[in-house]
């Protein structure tokens, strides 16, 4: 992280932090928090169908909420656990193992494909 990134981040979080000094401040921050991690969600919720990378967004939102929610913490941490547990699971399998995984992904690429163009008609 640069000098100026760092700054920013330190100004962004003493900032964050005279907001949470005052019962509205501390309403307000979890309000904003809660109105742009739903946002960010709605648009990886719309983004699913289509191809690029509509769960990389909602798991960016859950991220936002985590800020400020202590459900969305627990969700994203269970998360991240069965992505590693999958990614393991998968990098110290057989051959059987990726190819099929390797074939459910592009199954599912492809019915995502398929059902945008479909929609789109």
């Amino acid at each position: 992280m640069g000098y100026r990134a760092a700054r920013s981040r330190a100004r962004l979080l003493a900032w964050r932090r005279r907001l949470n000094t005052t019962r509205a401040g501390r309403i307000g921050v979890k309000i904003a928090v809660a109105i742009v991690g739903g946002l960010i969600i709605a648009l990886g919720i719309v983004l699913l169908p289509l191809p690029g990378p509509g769960w990389l967004i909602i798991l960016a939102g859950l991220a936002t909420l985590s800020m400020e929610f202590r459900w969305a913490r627990k969700a994203l941490l269970f998360t991240r656990e069965q992505v590693r547990r999958w990614t393991k699971v998968v990098q110290e399998g057989s051959w059987l193992v990726r190819i099929t995984s390797t074939a459910l992904t592009l199954v599912v690429i492809g019915a995502a494909l398929w059902l945008s163009f479909a929609l789109l008609d």
